[in-house]
């Protein structure tokens, strides 16, 4: 999870078309911190490695809006969306069809947790279904955890590629210096997941994706988290990258990050 988690850290102060959309930058200022991405990431994280790895629909979901509740109360002021932090604060929580990006950016660990393509595509619609069932909102959440599940799994790009057009509809046939001079801040799936697949296509490494990300500006922790978590399936993060990115993380972030990797093993 380190790979979503790092993209949002880096990302964060570069939100809101804030940046220069060039691939030259610190990766870490003081300016930068976690955002409602990394919150989401950790909770969906915690809920399905509380509710176990065969739980059914209804338990997951539990599970889902307990922890997301938990933890969007701990960190109330993190960057989210008005509806979804009614949905964190009301006493019933109901799915409000949202098609906004937070269904891709917290679904990281799904990539991870399962065994089977099916099982992930599955549990990555309950994780957007507790509050972003709109059929685009689902099928966010759905592409990144596929994609995700392929990298890890020893796919390649051409391969992810394939599949998440075959399959999702995506257009993934625009380059980066085709997306960057006309693209915005925007907060929809469907505005949010080709490009952060496309900022990944086209890197070489890791910290090559997060500068990509940059690059096009946007949304851009979001994008972070989103790019940020399938390059790590892909190539892992750094260590050195790591070890920078904790000054920004709180401790009880860190844990459950490091309860996540003692399960997965992440590369």
């Amino acid at each position: 999870m380190y790979g979503a988690i790092i993209g949002d850290v880096i990302g964060s102060r570069f939100e809101f078309d804030r940046g220069r959309k060039t691939k030259e930058f610190e990766l870490f200022t003081e300016e930068c911190d976690f955002t409602d991405d990394t919150v989401m990431t950790v909770a969906v994280a915690e809920a399905l490695m509380d509710a176990g790895p065969d739980a059914d629909e209804k338990t997951v979901k539990a599970h889902l809006i307990k922890s997301m509740k938990k933890w969007g109360k701990k960190y109330p002021h993190a960057g989210y969306g008005a509806r979804f932090i009614s949905w964190v604060l009301t006493d019933d929580p109901e799915p409000y069809g949202s098609y906004g990006n937070g269904s891709g950016m917290r679904v990281s660990s799904v990539g991870w947790l399962y065994g089977s393509m099916e099982r992930t595509r599955e549990v990555a619609r309950w994780t957007a279904e507790v509050s972003h069932n709109h059929p685009e909102g689902v099928k966010g959440a759905e592409s990144v955890a596929a994609a995700i599940y392929m990298a890890r799994t020893g796919a390649s790009k051409e391969e992810i590629k394939a599949y998440i057009e075959d399959d999702f509809g995506y257009d993934l046939t625009r380059t980066l210096d085709e997306i960057r001079p006309k693209y915005h801040h925007v907060e929809d799936c469907m505005h949010t997941m080709p490009e952060a697949f496309t900022c990944f296509l086209e890197s070489e490494s890791y910290e090559d994706c997060i500068r990509n990300v940059m690059s096009i500006g946007g949304d851009t922790d979001t994008l972070g988290a989103i790019a940020g978590a399938v390059a790590e399936a892909f190539w892992g993060v750094p260590d050195e990258i790591v070890s920078q990115a904790l000054d920004f993380i709180p401790d009880d972030v860190e844990a459950v990050v490091e309860r996540f990797n003692g399960i997965v093993h992440p590369a």
